[in-house]
C-alpha cells in the first residue's frame, strides 16, 4: 500500500512538508485503539533468534531507527509500534534552533537517495526531556548529541557535555555526533586532538553517574585510512563503547542525476542507496583493523534485508534505517528482520 499509494502522495509534496504531514498524520491515528493493533499486527515482527547483547543492552531485533528522523523525540511510540529493535533520537543541541534555511531537503529518486543539510534544527534538549518523559514503550532509545551552530568549537565540550547531564536519565545510550557535513567546522572535531580530547570529557562525565550508559562515536564515510586509523585508536584509548557508520557523504561521485539538479541543489550531505558501499567499506576496514575491539553500528544505504546482510558481515552488531524507509516504506523493517531470521537460520545448519 506504501508503495503504490502513500509513496506517490508524499512524494508530490515537497521533502520537509511531506516529513511534517507524515508526523502529523502518524501522531493523529497510530494511538487509537484499533489501527494501533492493526499497525502492530502488520508490521511488529519478533523472534528470539534476533535478539543480541551490544555494549550491555538487549535488544530485541537489531534493527534501529537512524537519527534525524525523529529528532525532537516526537512519536517514539508510535515508530516502536513498526517494530524498531531501538530509536535514536536527535541530533539534539542545548539551545533550540531553527537550522540552515529551507530548501534543506531533496530527494533523488533516480538514485533513491537524499540530499539534506538541515542543519542540526531541533527544539533543544530540554523540550525532547518532556516528551522522554512521556514514553509509554520499552524500546531501546539512543540520544545523538551535538553542538549549536554559533558554539565555537573550542567550547564545543561545554555542548556536549550539557546534553549528556540533561538526556542521561531517559536515553540508554548515547552518540557523539561531529560528523554532519551540515553544521559549519563540525567535522574539525573528527581530528585526533580534538575528538580525543572531546570523548574523554564525555566520558569521564559519564563515568560519574549512578548508571553510566554505553558511548558511540558517529562519524562521515568520507574519512582517509589515515583518519579511520585514529579513530580505531582513539576509540581504543578513550574507552568509548562503539562506533556508528556512517553519516551522509559529501561525495556527489556515484549519483545518476543529472549534474545540473546537483549544482542546483548545493551543499548537503548524500544518505540512500549511493551510501551503501562506502559505509559497509568503513565498517568492515573499522571491524578488521581493530580486530574486532569495539561494537559497530552499521547505516547506510539499507533498503533490504540483504543491504542489512552485507553491513553484519562486514563487521557490525547492529544496522540503523531511515533513507530507505522514505523509499520502500515501513514494511521494510519485518522484511529485515524477517530476511535476518532467514539467514541467521542457515547459518546454524
Amino acid at each position: 500500500m506504501y508503495k503504490s499509494i502513500l509513496k506517490p502522495i508524499l512524494f508530490v509534496k515537497n521533502p520537509e512538508s511531506a516529513h511534517h504531514f507524515t508526523f502529523s498524520w502518524i501522531k493523529r491515528t497510530f494511538n487509537l485503539p484499533i489501527v494501533k493493533n492493526i499497525i502492530e499486527a502488520l508490521y511488529d515482527y519478533q523472534n528470539p533468534i534476533l535478539e543480541r547483547e551490544v555494549f550491555g543492552l538487549h535488544f530485541k531485533n537489531p534493527v534501529g531507527l537512524a537519527a534525524g528522523f525523529d529528532k525532537d523525540a516526537k512519536l517514539i511510540d508510535e515508530m516502536a509500534m513498526l517494530g524498531f529493535g531501538f530509536i535514536e533520537i536527535g541530533t539534539l543541541t542545548p539551545k533550540p534552533q531553527e537550522g540552515n534555511p529551507q530548501p534543506r531537503l531533496f530527494r533523488l529518486p533516480e538514485d533513491e537517495s537524499l540530499i539534506n543539510r538541515m542543519g542540526f534544527n531541533n527544539g533543544g534538549v530540554e523540550e525532547a526531556i518532556k516528551r522522554l518523559q512521556d514514553v509509554k514503550t520499552d524500546v531501546l532509545i539512543g540520544g545523538n548529541i551535538g553542538k549549536n551552530k554559533l558554539t565555537p568549537n573550542e567550547k564545543a565540550v561545554d555542548d556536549y557535555l550539557y546534553c549528556l547531564h540533561a538526556l542521561h536519565p531517559y536515553v540508554d545510550y548515547f552518540v557523539v555526533n561531529v560528523s554532519s557535513p551540515n553544521t559549519p567546522n563540525l567535522r574539525e572535531l573528527q581530528e585526533k586532538e580534538p575528538l580525543k580530547n572531546l570523548l574523554l570529557a564525555v566520558k569521564q562525565a559519564n563515568s560519574f553517574k549512578t548508571k553510566p550508559k554505553p558511548i558511540l562515536l558517529k562519524i562521515a564515510p568520507d574519512l582517509t585510512v589515515g583518519q579511520l586509523d585514529d579513530i580505531i585508536e582513539i576509540v581504543i584509548e578513550t574507552k568509548i563503547d562503539g562506533v556508528i557508520a556512517t553519516n551522509t557523504t559529501i561525495d556527489r561521485s556515484g549519483l545518476k542525476t543529472d549534474s545540473s539538479k546537483i549544482e542546483s541543489i548545493g551543499a548537503g550531505g548524500v544518505s540512500g542507496k549511493v551510501l551503501a558501499k562506502r559505509s559497509t567499506e568503513v565498517i568492515r576496514y573499522l571491524s578488521s583493523q581493530s580486530n574486532n575491539a569495539f561494537p559497530i553500528i552499521g547505516v547506510g544505504g539499507i533498503f533490504s534485508a540483504q543491504d542489512a546482510i552485507d553491513k553484519l558481515e562486514a563487521g557490525a552488531s547492529l544496522v540503523q534505517v531511515y533513507t530507505g524507509m522514505i523509499y520502500e516504506g515501513p514494511g521494510l523493517i519485518k522484511g529485515i528482520n524477517k530476511g535476518l531470521v532467514k539467514y541467521l537460520r542457515s547459518k546454524t545448519k
